[in-house]
């Protein structure tokens, strides 16, 4: 996980110094321009260097930025042209203008007010090119600056459509995922409370038979009792919904096996390793659903994104030194055929439902490129 993150940080940097450099290369045209021209050109470069303070400081002051550096560039601008001044749009300025556009658009909500500050820097940049009108080339300017204001503005409003998008289909999955642990919430409860019923019903034909037998079944009873809750406070942030699906029966190490045989029967072969002390008594029925379906999501995944040339390791293992004791269940994709693009856990909805799950049981799911050159999914569990 250290690995995945450290390259997504070091593109960012870079991407960050590219875009910086880019400006600071601007900025000295200005200063040259400046120079040239004369009157109060001078406050140009002076804003673009404000400009350039604001996007290196926009994750942190997005809206007070922006704002500040509308109401900069607006000032300049109008004194300019009051003066009767010689001057020209400052590119650092201008670039910094669209780079902050395009984060408004892109972050700030709801959409209506992100769409008003664009709306303002456009108003702004119109007021650039027509206030300094050097030599009347005003209107070209004004031309040139609405041009590039459509295309920070399409790729603003594109990148906030792909966003919500994105967390649109993240939040349905969630949604699914938290209706199915519904349902196996309903058939645990059932299954619990039957016991007890069953449990209860022969307590009473003890109690007639041989009274001193009545506590050990009272004992049970309660031992049921405690089950029953251990499960639904496991399982309690979610309501259920619906109860129209199929249900199958309860997962066991057994189908474990039966899945990954009949994933090598058709890809690539699945070497599955179940470490001492798990058992079907060892973990409780929600969590050997949940690492049936997070073992069913992994392979599903290697056999969309890996070749059949390659491997599969998975395990699965108890470690009681843990408060409580965990579980782990741990899949390995070796050989040609990994897909790095799938280097973030968000890359693939079906882990994002896994991981709402795995979660909704106190555990973890981390899914990426492991030390080994494998790409691995490990789903832990606390059994405490």
């Amino acid at each position: 996980m250290g690995d995945s993150k450290r390259i997504v940080y070091w593109i960012r940097s870079l991407s960050e110094i590219a875009m910086i450099g880019w400006l600071g290369m601007m900025l000295l045209v200005d200063v040259a321009l400046s120079v040239s021209v004369g009157g109060l050109q001078f406050l140009v470069p002076i804003c673009g260097a404000a400009g350039i303070v604001a996007v290196l400081l926009r994750r942190r002051y997005r809206l007070r930025g922006f704002v500040a550096m509308l109401a900069f560039s607006f000032t300049i601008s109008l004194v300019i042209s009051l003066t009767n001044a010689n001057g020209v749009p400052g590119s650092a300025e201008t670039g910094a203008l669209l780079v902050l556009t395009i984060g408004v658009l892109r972050h700030v909500a709801p959409v209506r007010k992100a769409a008003v500050l664009s709306l303002v820097s456009l108003v702004v940049l119109m007021a650039e090119g027509s206030g300094r009108d050097f030599q009347s080339a005003g209107l070209a300017f004004s031309f040139l600056l609405l041009a590039a204001w459509s295309m920070a503005a399409g790729i603003g409003g594109y990148l906030r459509f792909q966003q919500e998008r994105r967390t649109e289909a993240v939040t349905a999955v969630r949604r699914a995922e938290r209706l199915e642990l519904a349902r196996e919430l309903h058939d645990l409860v059932a299954h619990h409370i039957t016991g007890i019923v069953v449990q209860a019903q022969a307590a009473k034909t003890v109690a007639e038979m041989k009274p001193e037998a009545v506590v050990p079944a009272l004992d049970a009873i309660a031992g049921a009792g405690v089950d029953a809750l251990t499960s639904m406070r496991r399982l309690v942030s979610v309501l259920r919904a619906e109860d129209e699906a199929d249900r199958k029966p309860g997962t066991t190490l057994a189908d474990l096996r039966v899945l990954t045989e009949r994933f090598s029967a058709n890809g690539p072969r699945v070497a599955f390793e179940i470490g001492h002390g798990v058992d079907d008594s060892t973990l409780p029925p929600e969590v050997m659903t949940t690492l049936h379906r997070v073992l069913q999501e992994a392979l599903t995944n290697i056999r969309k994104h890996a070749s059949a040339s390659g491997w599969v390791e998975a395990d699965l293992r108890f470690f009681p030194a843990s408060p409580g004791g965990l579980v782990r269940l741990r899949v390995r994709n070796f050989g040609a055929g990994a897909d790095s693009r799938m280097s973030r856990l968000g890359g693939g909805f079906g882990l994002v439902g896994m991981a709402e799950r795995v979660e909704a049981l106190g555990g973890r799911l981390y899914a990426g490129p492991n030390p080994e050159g494998a790409w691995e999914v490990v789903a832990e569990f606390p059994l405490g």
